[in-house]
Formats: C-alpha cells, structure tokens, sequence
C-alpha cells in the first residue's frame, strides 16, 4: 500500500471507531442511572448502604451525566476500537507476527478487564481506610464528580498495568531481554513494582496497594515462564 492509501485506510478506521464511540456513548447516556448505581457499589457497600451523594453546583449534574457517558461509551465501544485497530495493523504483520497477535489482544482486554475488577472491588476498603483516616470528628459528603474521577482513575490505572505481563512477553518474544535476565533482575524487579504501585495508586491506601502490586509481581514470574515455552 501507498502512503496515501494508508493514510486513507487509517481515516475509515479512526471513522468507524468514532461513529462506534459515539452511539456507546449516547447508550452509556441514556444508562446513566444504572451506570451510576453501578460506579456507587464500594461507596455503599463501604457506608452500609448510605452512599447519597451531594452536587455543590447547578452544573454537577450535567458535567457528571456527560463524564459517565464519555467512560461507558469508551467501555462499550472498546471491541469495535479494538477490532478496527487489528484491522488496520493486520496487512502489515509477517505469517508468524499473527500468530502471535489474536493471542496478544485477547489477553490484552482480559488482563485489562482483571485489574479493572480488582480496583472495582478494593475500592470499598480504600474508602473504608480513607475515611478512618481523618478520624471520627469528620462527617464524609462525597462530590459525585470527585468520587467518579477517582474510582474511574483507580480502574484505568489497574487495567493498565495488568497488561505488564503483555509488555514483557513481547519484550521476550523481541528478544530485547531474555527470561533468564528477567529471572536474574527479580529482587530489582519486586522493589520496582511495590514502589511504583504505591505512587500509582490513585487512592493511597496499603490495601489498593497491595491489591496491585501482589499480582504484578506474580505476573512478572509468569511472563518469565510464558517467554521461555514461547521461545523453544
């Protein structure tokens, strides 16, 4: 393909993805409540079922209802997304780079899915931790934006760094580092991760921490061993 044939098949893609972004972002819209019950779960399952939360501006709501839309469609639309970059990058693969990639992007999105679970369901404790922090002498009245832009952050950033397994096979399989250097650097490796999971962490507690950082490490001897049966 020409250059200007790939910059035309890259336009209908990035169409296709938009128009797929848009209607999920217009179902996420009209699902707002359902969405919101949903994003709300740790808040009440943290408080015993008190999880009002409270608008300080006339614009909360709309700003909130448009944020929820923005997160669900890019959640809904994520296979299509997905589909049309495989797509795209597909004419460009050798025989034996797509055997690889099916494998690739199907563990991409579990793995994302994974963390995006994990940081759903630790939520409640690191609300149950940051509330006990200040002391009893507070009284806690949750921002609906504020509290939506943090577990949305909390998930974003565990589905992201469950694909680290991803990231070093493809480093193995590139042969940019071998399994038994992976092997080799493992203490470096655990102090790096715990280190990096307690900067990253959007909410601070020890208990998200831990919730990020056990199963990274656990990865990273996992992807050794994936790298070396990938490899014979």
């Amino acid at each position: 393909m020409t250059l200007t044939e790939h910059l035309t098949e890259l336009r209908r893609r990035l169409l296709v993805g938009v128009i797929g972004f848009l209607i999920a972002a217009v179902v996420a819209f009209l699902a707002y409540n359902q969405i919101l019950a949903f994003l709300k779960g740790p808040y009440c399952h943290a408080n015993h079922g008190h999880c009002a939360l409270y608008v300080t501006s006339p614009l909360d709501g709309l700003s909130l209802r448009i944020k929820i839309a923005a997160f669900g469609g890019l959640v809904l639309a994520s296979p299509i997304l997905l589909f049309e970059l495989w797509r795209f990058i597909t004419p460009g693969l050798k025989k034996n780079e797509k055997r690889y990639a099916i494998p690739f992007v199907v563990s991409s999105v579990v793995l994302f899915l994974c963390g995006v679970a994990v940081a759903y369901v630790s939520f409640s404790h690191a609300l149950v931790f940051l509330g006990s922090i200040g002391g009893p002498g507070l009284q806690e009245i949750y921002n609906p934006n504020q509290y939506l832009s943090l577990i949305i952050w909390m998930m974003i950033i565990f589905g992201l760094t469950f694909e680290f397994p991803v990231l070093l096979v493809s480093l193995e399989l590139a042969r940019v580092v071998t399994p038994a250097q992976l092997l080799g650097w493992w203490r470096w490796a655990i102090i790096s991760i715990t280190v990096a999971s307690a900067v990253f962490t959007p909410s601070g507690d020890p208990l998200s921490m831990l919730a990020l950082a056990v199963p990274l490490v656990a990865f990273y001897f996992m992807a050794i061993g994936i790298g070396k049966l990938a490899r014979r």
